[in-house]
Order: structure tokens, then C-alpha cells, then sequence
């Protein structure tokens, strides 16, 4: 097919330069026009550009003349006809065909004839106008109209598209493409390209591999009669049913109105886009009524008479040439320049062209084909997105949500998916792991009659992620023993499983063979360690810092020293020799503290400098009994390490999880020995391997790592920095139009509160394992206290000692006197005893 323009061309320029040199001086006036008189498109533009030139003649009062030919929709045929324009006619201007297979033909006669051609050919390259210099685009690019149909598929969250076209050239390499980078920019893809020849006989083929595969959203570009044989094919396969979407491109949907009913009724749910003009306008209302009398006098096998788009764009272009040829009397470049320069008010809205190209068309209405005809939903534009009228003003929608509800095909009751299971299977097969070494998140269960089942939080999970999806998802859970890497290598070739769902942890290299879903649990790394008794000797001084203590001491020393000598002249004790004033005013300083002197005070200054001395003394008491005791009761544990550094220095062996990538992310990230790294097959493991010290510390994901500490909580803590780790998700083959669905239901349990409830109710569940830990009394002790003991208790021992030494003497001579004066006493009695004088009793 590529080598057919290029004969058709040499073939043109035979007859073109054989026939030229029998031409005369063209006459002024004369448009060319060629169209396919056997299509739609064609008999409406025929119609419309003889009314234009009718209406122009009446308002200008000029005499020009309009010759149309038919190209029968075959290049060699549309060249041969603006040879004969040209040469016969002598035409100053050709309204080109709509296929751009045709229009590049017409375009190298017209240019190498110096003849300006305007092509109304959708798809026309963007370099055309730099390869024929006479050439001009009349009708507007796809651009926007694509925009506009991704905009469709975006509204409604699919993800995945197939793109049925007509296998032409230009639709291969101008609209495909801006497809794709349309597709792409709302990230989404196009899961099949599907090229069908004009004509083709593998039509029910192709249809019938598409109804085999996942994707239902199908995006139609062809000519009219090719979409009105395939809808009819796919009716009849059962593909436009409940679940199927189908999007029209305008080249099928702005001739929806000529459609019959029995046509219609097989597309019944079908969206088009449809380039949008105003019909309220009592311009296009006059040309309404005459076109629908001119058409239906000239094609009455028509059963409906309404122009489209195609017929005001021809009336307009008829204007867009005539306007040019208006007095001008000069040659092909002046009138090409007289188009270049149009401006104008025509029947589609403004005309005017930008570099040889007329001004893109930025507004489309959106149809829903029901019934007997079709229902006009509302619009979509550049600059508004989607809206229920044409009101640039407002705010941009991008949601066609808003326009109202959508007949889709099988009934407007529910949204289609936009994708299915495959047909070979009913039931997605989903690979759960059954080695798990924290049975909390995947535990596999066998009833009485060995029947498999599994629960866990992950299982929750998922079953939660389920009642989000808007469908219903047939599931079934397959065990599989083996490492979660051999697991995930299953979903390469997804005939044993479809997904995965488990404590499967998001990793690069896992990433490269399959997709996951957002991370259901915190994405960190933790590490665990025993934990040990803080020592809590010196625990008295914590409350208040060395500059507090230093400043009370300062206070009250100054505090007793005023008192002191305000008070030395009205009491007695306070006097005395330097030592025992000291005593006293060291005294006075600190028992402030503890009672209340008032009374024995003399000077109203010493009573002033007293209260405020009272006030400050009990709010720094209370401050420190209420420090103190909160200190006191804060748990006196403290972890045996704090840093992965201290590990590695050591050498110390640190376990983790068999067949976790923890291990591998321990030695490649971390920098631990492989020699140093102990892989664990069981909590009780963990709990056993830190306690008796085999494990200097163990590295767990969070969640896991909660759940440890919820059954073991004496004896163990999380300890130093934690690492970036990818968390747990669900996971899915490549290009699984599930993951999105899938990855939107998690992020609504998430924001509904549901996943934080299990979580929290699953850590609940755990009950504590004491472990054989000494149990340690909450009671306070003296080993709290015993610095204080002995500091009073020795401050006791040298004031008693210093007492005896100081006062040893005089308790001595005061016992030798008593015991002479008991001496004396006695003598003196036995001398009075035993005396001659005394007389006889």
C-alpha cells in the first residue's frame, strides 16, 4: 500500500505536464471542489458548497462558478480529477478530498500548478505545508478531539484502552501516535492496537481475540461505513453488552444523525465525541431549512436530511475561497496569501488560519447513542473541560461525571470496570505463602475435614480491599511453600497465579518481575534488643540540674546570713565564738526549708525577708517532689544497645527472618557479615535467641516488629535509627489492570480508619510472654535511696563522735567527783561507826 501513492503521483504528473501546454490563461472566478459522491460526507458537502456559492453570488454580485468532482474515495481518481480541474476547468483554487491518501496526491498537482488546494483532511501532517507550499489545512487537527477522549477514559478511572482504526496510512502515523502520548499523560495505556483494512475479512477474527482479552474500553477511528459493519459484528458477538465500553471518534459520531434505527439499535450505549457548532444561530437556522429541502430533493434514498459538521465546514470553505477570488486578478501565490489572510464569522464559528492551517477546533459535545437515536450529554473544551453548557467562564471540570447519568451498554445501572477476567478463567487465582514466620499475617488453617483456609491481617486486609472495589471479584486463595522471591517469579508467566497476597515486602528486584500495590504497613526497618535496669543510685540529685543546686545552696545560704545579722542583736543564741555563729546561721539557712520560724523572729525586715524566703522555698520543694516522683515512676529500663556501629565493631551476630530480603539488605546496606547474620524461623526463636544471648539484636520490619514487642514486652525494646524499607503490599502481574482498582480500594481503607482498626485489634490480641524475666517489685527500695543514708547516717556518726571526743574530758572529771564524794561519804560513816565516845545503844 505505500508503493500506491507514489504511482498514483507518476502517473498525475504525466497527465498533468501532457496537458498543460493546451492550457490557456485561467479564467477568474472558478473553484474546484472534489468529493466522494458516494459517502455521506461527500453528498452533504456537495449539497452545502453549491448553497454557498448561490449565497456568496447574492452577496457579492459576482459570477462564480463552481466545478465539483467525484474521487470515488481512490487517490489516483482524486488526482486525475484535479488534473482536469486544472487544465479543463482552470480553476484558481481546489477544495481538496477528506482522506489524506487523496488530498497528498491533489496536493503535488495543485503545487506543481501553482494552484492553491484546501484540504479538509483531518489527518494531515504537520510537515505538509513545508512539502507542497500551496497547500492549505482546511479542517482542524485531532489534537484537541484526542485530548477529549482521553478526558472520557480519565473520568471514569479506566487504565487500559484498545484503539480499533481503519488501516490507512495517515491514520497510522498522525493519529496513532498522538494517541499513545494522550493515553500515556493520564496514566493510562493502550493495552492493543487493532489495524483493520477497510474491507477486511478478518473482522470477526480480531473481534473475537479482543473479547478474549482483559480490556473492555474500545476507542473506534474509521470512516462511517467501516464503524456501521463492525458495531453490527460486535452486536452479534455479545460485545455490546454489560462491561463493554465503546468511545466513537468524531469521524463516526458527527454522523450519528443520518444514521437509521436499525443501525443505531446496534450501538446502543456507545459515547462519541462530535465536533460541536452552534445551531441556535439564525444564520445556521436559514441554511438548515434550505439544506434539508436542497438534500432531500438530491438524495432521496436518504432517510435523514439534517447537514452535519462536514457540511457547514464545506459551506465555510466554499466562503474562505470565494472571498480570496473577489477582484483579484493576479496569480496562484497572491490568492494563497488572500486565503492565508481570511477572517470571518462562517457557520462553524470563527475561521481564520494560523500559518496555512485553520485555528484548531477546541469544543466537542459529548453523545450517548440510545434508543432510536442519540441523547447529547454536554461538552467538553479546552479551557472548561467538561460542562452541561458552553460556558467558557466556568470553573474547569475534569470529571464527565457531571454531565448526568450514561446509558452504557447492557443498561445505565452500574459504571463499567473497563476490563474483565480473562475468559479462560472465572475465579482469579490468588498464591498465598505459607511459610510466614509471623503467623499473624498469613496463617493457614486445616478444619476437621482438611479443608485449607486462611486468616491473618493481611487476609483482612485484602477481604476489606474488596468491598471497595465497585464490582464483585471472584478469588480463590492457593498455597505455596517456597520463598517469597519463587513466589513472585510466579506472576512472570501468570498461569498458576493471577496475585499474590501475603507479607510479601516491596523490593527493587521483586519490582522487576511484577507490581505492587501500595504499602499497607509502615515502610521501616526496626531493631530490637533486650533492655536492662537503669542504675538508679544517684536518682535523688536528676531532678534539678548542678546549676539549680548550686544556686538553691547560694540562696539560702545568703537567705540565712541576712537573717542572722538582722536577728544576732535580739537573740542570744546567735551569738557567741565565729564557729558556733557559723553553726547557727548554717542552721538558720536550711531548716527555712522545712518549718516555720515567724514566731521567734524580732525585726518586721527579717520577718519580710522571711516570707518571701518561704514562698521560694516551698515552690522549689514541690518542684522537686513532683520531678522526683515522676521520675521515679517512668520505667528504669534502658536497651543493651543503641547503635548498629557498636554491632559491627563488636562483630556481634544480629538475626533476621528466613527468606525475608532482610538479610541481603543487612550485608549490601548495612555492612554486616554474612558470617554475622543468624536467619530465624519462629518468634519464639527471636525471644529465645535475645535472652540467652546468641542474637546480640534482631532486625524486623515494623509491623513485625510490633507485633514482637505486643507478645514479648518485658525484656525487649526497639533501639537506635530506623532504616527505609519498601513495606508489605499485594502483588500483581505486569500491566494487571487490577493493581490501580486494587491500589485505590487500599487507600480508602486506609483513609476510612478500617486498616488502622485491624492493625491495632491484631496487636491487641497478643498476650504478653513473661519470658522467665525476674519479676521487679514497682515498689521503691533503699537501693533508691542508700547514697542519702549514708550521707545522713555518717553526718549522724561524726556529729555523735565529735560529741564524745569534745566532751569526753568533762564526763570524766565529773565521774571521778562523784566518786570521791561517794568515798568521802562512806569513810565518814564508818568513822562515826566505830568512835569510843559514842554511847551504848
Amino acid at each position: 500500500m505505500d508503493t500506491l501513492p507514489y504511482l498514483s503521483l507518476f502517473m498525475a504528473l504525466i497527465l498533468l505536464f501532457s496537458r498543460k501546454g493546451t492550457a490557456e490563461d485561467p479564467a477568474k472566478g472558478i473553484i474546484g471542489a472534489i468529493v466522494d459522491h458516494t459517502s455521506r460526507i461527500g453528498k452533504e458537502e456537495k449539497v452545502a458548497m453549491e448553497m454557498a456559492i448561490d449565497d456568496f453570488r447574492l452577496y457579492s454580485n459576482g459570477s462564480l462558478r463552481l466545478h465539483i468532482e467525484n474521487s470515488q474515495r481512490e487517490p489516483i481518481q482524486a488526482a486525475l480529477a484535479a488534473m482536469d480541474l486544472i487544465n479543463k476547468h482552470q480553476v484558481q483554487a481546489i477544495i481538496g478530498p477528506r482522506t489524506w491518501e487523496e488530498a497528498s496526491l491533489v496536493a503535488e498537482v495543485g503545487s506543481q500548478a501553482h494552484v492553491p488546494i484546501l484540504s479538509c483532511a483531518s489527518a494531515t501532517p504537520q510537515w505538509a505545508s513545508e512539502r507542497w507550499p500551496f497547500l492549505i489545512q482546511a479542517s482542524p487537527n485531532q489534537q484537541a478531539e484526542i485530548e477529549a477522549v482521553t478526558a472520557i477514559i480519565r473520568s471514569w478511572g479506566w487504565h487500559k484502552v484498545a484503539i480499533i482504526y481503519e488501516d490507512i496510512d495517515s491514520v497510522a502515523s498522525e493519529v496513532i501516535p498522538h494517541f499513545t502520548y494522550a493515553v500515556r499523560d493520564i496514566g493510562a495505556e493502550i493495552s492493543r492496537l487493532v489495524a483493520l483494512p477497510p474491507f477486511a475479512s478478518s473482522l470477526s477474527k480480531e473481534l473475537t481475540s479482543l473479547k478474549k482479552e482483559q480490556c473492555r474500553v474500545f476507542v473506534v477511528h474509521s470512516s462511517l461505513s467501516f464503524a456501521t459493519h463492525m458495531f453490527q459484528q460486535a452486536n452479534q458477538m455479545g460485545m455490546i453488552e454489560k462491561g463493554y465500553v465503546w468511545i466513537t471518534m468524531d469521524t463516526i459520531t458527527s454522523l450519528a444523525h443520518s444514521l437509521n434505527a436499525s443501525t443505531i439499535s446496534t450501538m446502543q450505549g456507545v459515547v462519541g465525541v462530535k465536533s460541536y457548532f452552534n445551531e441556535t444561530e439564525p444564520k445556521f437556522q436559514d441554511f438548515y431549512v434550505r439544506f434539508r429541502k436542497k438534500f432531500s430533493l438530491e438524495h432521496p434514498e436518504e432517510e435523514n436530511h439534517k447537514p452535519g459538521i462536514f457540511a457547514v465546514q464545506a459551506y465555510d470553505a466554499i466562503w474562505t475561497v470565494a472571498q480570496a477570488l473577489v477582484g483579484n486578478n493576479l496569480g496562484g501565490q497572491h490568492i494563497l496569501e488572500q486565503i492565508s489572510l481570511t477572517s470571518f464569522h462562517g457557520l462553524t464559528g470563527l475561521v481564520e488560519f494560523t500559518g496555512r492551517r485553520i485555528a484548531p477546533l477546541r469544543r466537542f459535545q459529548i453523545v450517548n447513542m440510545i434508543g432510536r437515536s442519540y441523547r447529547e450529554l454536554g461538552f467538553w473544551t479546552s479551557i472548561s473541560g467538561f460542562t452541561d453548557t458552553m460556558d467558557e467562564k466556568l470553573a474547569y471540570n475534569p470529571s464527565m461525571r457531571t454531565l448526568g447519568q450514561v446509558f452504557w451498554p447492557g443498561g445505565p445501572w452500574s459504571i463499567p470496570t473497563g476490563w474483565t477476567l480473562p475468559s479462560s478463567y472465572k475465579t482469579l487465582k490468588i498464591g498465598v505463602p505459607i511459610g510466614s514466620v509471623f503467623k499473624f499475617f498469613v496463617n493457614p488453617m486445616y478444619d476437621s475435614e482438611n479443608n485449607l483456609s486462611f486468616s491473618g491481617l493481611t487476609i483482612k486486609i485484602f477481604e476489606a480491599v474488596l468491598e471497595y472495589l465497585p464490582y464483585y471479584l471472584p478469588h480463590q486463595f492457593i498455597p505455596f511453600n517456597g520463598s517469597y522471591d519463587a513466589l513472585v517469579l510466579q506472576l512472570v508467566h501468570p498461569e498458576k497465579f493471577d496475585a499474590v497476597v501475603g507479607d510479601v515486602a516491596i523490593t527493587a528486584e521483586r519490582n522487576r518481575h511484577a507490581e505492587f500495590t501500595y504499602p499497607y504497613t509502615e515502610s521501616r526497618l526496626v531493631m530490637i534488643v533486650p533492655v536492662q535496669t537503669r542504675n538508679t543510685a544517684w536518682l535523688f540529685i536528676k531532678p534539678f540540674t548542678k546549676s539549680m543546686w548550686a544556686l538553691t545552696t547560694i540562696i539560702n545560704i545568703y537567705n540565712g546570713f541576712v537573717i542572722w545579722l538582722i536577728e544576732r542583736n535580739h537573740c542570744s543564741d546567735l551569738k557567741g565564738s565565729v564557729p558556733n555563729q557559723i553553726g547557727v546561721l548554717l542552721w538558720l539557712a536550711f531548716t527555712t526549708l522545712f518549718s516555720l520560724q515567724g514566731q521567734e523572729l524580732h525585726s518586721n525586715l527579717s520577718r519580710m525577708a522571711m516570707v518571701m524566703w518561704l514562698f521560694v522555698a516551698l515552690v522549689i520543694t514541690q518542684s522537686y517532689t513532683a520531678n522526683l516522683a515522676s521520675m521515679l515512676t517512668v520505667e528504669t529500663l534502658e536497651p543493651t544497645v543503641d547503635d548498629i556501629e557498636s554491632l559491627k565493631i563488636s562483630k556481634a551476630v544480629v538475626g533476621c527472618s528466613r527468606g525475608a530480603f532482610v538479610a541481603n539488605y543487612l550485608e549490601k546496606a548495612l555492612g554486616f557479615h554474612t558470617d554475622n547474620i543468624r536467619r530465624i524461623t519462629a518468634p519464639e526463636e527471636y525471644a529465645q535467641a535475645l535472652r540467652n544471648g546468641e542474637i546480640a539484636a534482631a532486625f524486623l520490619e515494623a509491623p513485625l516488629a510490633k507485633l514482637f514487642l505486643a507478645r514479648y514486652c518485658k525484656g525487649f525494646a526497639r533501639a537506635g535509627p530506623t532504616f527505609k524499607v519498601g513495606g508489605f503490599g499485594f502483588v500483581f502481574p505486569k500491566g494487571s489492570p487490577l493493581l490501580v482498582d486494587i491500589s485505590e480500594a487500599l487507600l480508602k481503607v486506609s483513609e476510612s480508619g478500617k486498616l488502622q482498626e485491624l492493625e491495632n485489634a491484631m496487636v491487641a490480641s497478643q498476650k504478653c510472654v513473661n519470658m522467665d524475666w525476674e519479676e521487679e517489685d514497682s515498689s521503691l527500695s533503699p537501693n533508691s535511696f542508700w547514697v542519702l543514708f549514708i550521707i545522713t547516717g555518717g553526718t549522724s556518726t561524726v556529729a555523735l563522735l565529735t560529741y564524745i571526743a569534745h566532751d569526753h574530758r568533762t564526763l570524766m572529771n565529773h565521774w571521778t567527783h562523784c566518786k570521791r564524794r561517794i568515798s568521802r561519804k562512806v569513810s565518814d560513816l564508818e568513822s562515826s561507826t566505830n568512835s569510843p565516845n559514842m554511847p551504848a545503844s
